[in-house]
C-alpha cells in the first residue's frame, strides 16, 4: 500500500531535515535519535513514529515560510508542537499526535517540577523554554498530569533531549518510515476512526 503522508513526510525531511535550528546536527539527525532512544527503551510503534515525527513541526514552517528563522529567536514562537500535531492528525491516531503536541508542555512540566531541569538542556533548548513560557502555572501543570497521554510526552520529551549526540549514527529515514507506516495502516483500518485511506 502506498500511503501519501509516507512520500510527504520524505520530501519534508529531504527538503528541510538538512537545517539545524540553533543545534550542531540537523532536524534529520535529531529526529532519528529520538526514534532510535525511544525504539531502545520499549516504545510501541505509536511512540517511536511521534519521536521520529515531534519537530516536523519546524519542517511545515519552514515549508510554509520561506523566510522562517532557522535558529530559536527569542521573541518567535511557531507553535511547531501544535501545527505539527494538527498536520499529522488527518493520518496518524490521537497516541501519535498527542505526545507530539504535548511535547512542549512536558519540558515546561519538568522545568516546573525542577527548575534545575533547564540546566541539563541545550542553549537552544534553554532559549525556546523561556519563548514557550517557562514554568507551567498550577491550572496548566495540572491540566497537562490529568491528560492521558502525559507520560507519553514526557518519554518524548527525554528523549528528545537526549537525541542531541552530534555524529550518531541511528540509521536512514528510510530504516524508520516503516514504523510510520504501520501505524498509518492501523488508524486507517481502525473501524469508526473517522479517517480514510
Amino acid at each position: 500500500m502506498r500511503t501519501p503522508i509516507i512520500d510527504e513526510l520524505r520530501r519534508l525531511f529531504s527538503s528541510h531535515g538538512n537545517q539545524h535550528y540553533g543545534e550542531s546536527f540537523s532536524q534529520l539527525d535529531h529526529a532519528l535519535q529520538c526514534a532510535a532512544l525511544v525504539a531502545r527503551d520499549g516504545g510501541g510503534d505509536a511512540l517511536v513514529a511521534a519521536a521520529l515525527l515531534h519537530d516536523i513541526g519546524h519542517l511545515l514552517v519552514l515549508d510554509r515560510v520561506p523566510d522562517a528563522p532557522t535558529t530559536p529567536e527569542p521573541d518567535v514562537d511557531f507553535r511547531h508542537e501544535e501545527l505539527g500535531a494538527a498536520w499529522l492528525a488527518d493520518h496518524f491516531g490521537a497516541s501519535v499526535t498527542e505526545p507530539i503536541r504535548l511535547h512542549v508542555a512536558a519540558k515546561r512540566w519538568l522545568h516546573t517540577r525542577d527548575p534545575s531541569f533547564s540546566e541539563s538542556l541545550s542553549e537552544a533548548s534553554r532559549l525556546s523554554l523561556q519563548v514557550q513560557g517557562g514554568r507551567l502555572s498550577e491550572q496548566k501543570r495540572l491540566e497537562f498530569e490529568a491528560n492521558p497521554f502525559a507520560t507519553d510526552a514526557v518519554t518524548l520529551r527525554r528523549a528528545g533531549d537526549a537525541g542531541k549526540v552530534e555524529g550518531l549514527d541511528c540509521g536512514a529515514l528510510e530504516d524508520w518510515l516503516g514504523v510510520e507506516e504501520r501505524v498509518v495502516e492501523r488508524v486507517v483500518k481502525e473501524p469508526g476512526s473517522g479517517l480514510s485511506g
